[in-house]
């Protein structure tokens, strides 16, 4: 098996991407020379020829085109594990379900208390939270707001805990029959329909929609894409019998002709659990103060219903 230099894949990288050796040297701060030798020693190695000669400098061969994506990949994985025991030359990155979820608005509370805290807040865009737990595994996030129901399926290097919980509310538009409540138990929203759409098979909302539509004989509608908050705003102030489900932390903006109401619901209040995805070793040195600020979020009020994956946890 050849054994490959991790420098001369970074020169053959650099030199393919800029198509001289010379750029590539003077971008990698060594000569000309240097990276001549070790792209000839990597070729040696592969016992292919990867570059041509050309008048304007060099160009892959065939080989050298399909040797250039796993060499990037490569280079790109011994980027992030040197990055991965040196976290704090870099900003922490959390990523978070939207930038208007419960998460995101936890996390500014926690920077606008420590302004000086290099903070990247991030969406993956992927609704099968172990993608999000292999990007923790892989370093491209520090962390992630998601819940992997079944623990048994994380990967060996990272481990989940739990954050917060979020109480949910009712949201509804004037004409809802609901509407004048000023609270609201489990067994009132029976028969009423509550629209989320675009729950995920899979993701952890659809496990938990599933198991509080059976918990409670509740009408959980999925149905449709989901075209944005402002479309399932501007749908519940229209309608006289459609309401949905929103975090009471999550951060939401309507017109105010809209006249829509958010309604807690108690007796148990349901709440929503949200866990942290974290590598098992060498964090980022800054996850410990977010946990610190995690452990000083109230707790819903009690009775609080939560699914039996997120008790079992």
């Amino acid at each position: 098996m050849p054994s490959v230099d991790t420098e001369a894949l970074r020169s053959f990288v650099r030199a393919a991407e800029l198509g001289q050796f010379q750029y590539a040297a003077d971008e990698l701060g060594v000569t000309q020379q240097a990276v001549s030798k070790r792209i000839a020693a990597l070729e040696r190695e592969l016992a292919a020829r990867l570059f041509t000669r050309t008048p304007r400098g060099v160009a892959l061969t065939l080989d050298g085109q399909a040797f250039l994506p796993h060499a990037r990949g490569i280079v790109a994985g011994v980027d992030r594990a040197v990055a991965a025991v040196r976290p704090g030359s870099r900003a922490l990155r959390i990523d978070v379900l939207g930038r208007r979820s419960a998460q995101a608005v936890v996390l500014h509370d926690y920077w606008r208390a420590r302004p000086g805290t290099d903070l990247d807040v991030v969406t993956l865009r992927v609704d099968d939270p172990r993608a999000a737990a292999a990007a923790v595994a892989a370093g491209d996030v520090d962390a992630s707001f998601r819940t992997v129901t079944d623990p048994a399926a994380l990967p060996p290097d990272v481990r989940m805990i739990p954050a917060f919980a979020s109480p949910l509310e009712l949201l509804v538009g004037p004409r809802h029959p609901l509407a004048a409540a000023r609270k609201l138990t489990p067994p009132q929203l029976r028969g009423h329909r509550i629209w989320v759409p675009g729950i995920a098979p899979g993701s952890e909302w659809s496990a938990f929609y599933d198991e509080l539509a059976t918990e409670f004989d509740l009408r959980i509608d999925a149905a449709g894409p989901h075209f944005g908050d402002e479309v399932l705003l501007d749908t519940l102030a229209e309608s006289p019998d459609i309401a949905t489900l929103v975090g009471r932390r999550d951060r939401y903006i309507w017109p105010t002709s809209h006249d829509l109401r958010r309604i807690p619901i108690t007796d148990p209040t349901l709440a929503y659990p949200l866990s942290l995805l974290l590598p098992k070793t060498n964090p980022h040195p800054e996850l410990q103060g977010v946990l610190t600020h995690l452990e000083t979020l109230p707790e819903p009020p009690k009775p609080t219903w939560l699914p039996s994956w997120s008790r079992v946890s």
